[in-house]
């Protein structure tokens, strides 16, 4: 996984780059979505193995997408069959998703509570995580009754857990200690 994670960088990078400079993020975004789920397809690894010219894979590549790429992301196809690198486009369109919200500093964060949680106490954990975090936050919420009280917020590594669960199980531990 880290070998693709290498590989598909520098292209990532100079798509997102592209993207930038051309203020077309949410277009190339989505183009690299639409050809990285056209490269998952099984009709297309025949096409991608290496059995087939270069040429002919771009061409049955981009009339398979179709509109969904402009001429740019063709060319991107053209230089990724070229180097028979098609089968990293799954890798290259998360490393892109990656770049944009690092660029946005934007952080999803899974919030999980134990009941429905109102708009004011949204933005106030909003602007809380905000602080936290000195990012945009954009809030994933699922309810858990099991939790009786409180919530659990995950945010990449980090993890809060104030559910009332949790802090019975730390009491419980305390006094057997």
């Amino acid at each position: 996984m880290s070998e693709l994670t290498t590989v598909a960088r520098p292209y990532a990078i100079a798509a997102f780059d592209f993207a930038v400079e051309k203020s077309a993020i949410d277009d190339w975004q989505a183009m690299l979505v639409f050809a990285a789920e056209v490269s998952k397809n099984d009709n297309m690894h025949h096409y991608m193995s290496g059995a087939v010219a270069a040429g002919l894979v771009t061409e049955v590549f981009n009339k398979v997408c179709g509109e969904q790429l402009d001429e740019h992301g063709q060319n991107l196809i053209k230089i990724l069959a070229e180097n028979s690198r098609l089968s990293l486009l799954p890798e290259i369109s998360n490393m892109f998703n990656e770049l944009k919200i690092e660029r946005e500093k934007q952080i999803n964060v899974d919030v999980l509570s134990a009941a429905v949680l109102s708009d004011a106490q949204l933005k106030k954990l909003s602007a809380a995580l905000e602080k936290r975090f000195d990012r945009k936050v954009q809030l994933n919420c699922s309810v858990d009754p099991t939790l009786v009280a409180g919530m659990v917020i995950k945010a990449g590594d980090t993890v809060i857990d104030g559910s009332v669960n949790s802090q019975l199980n730390r009491l419980n531990d305390a006094l057997q200690a």
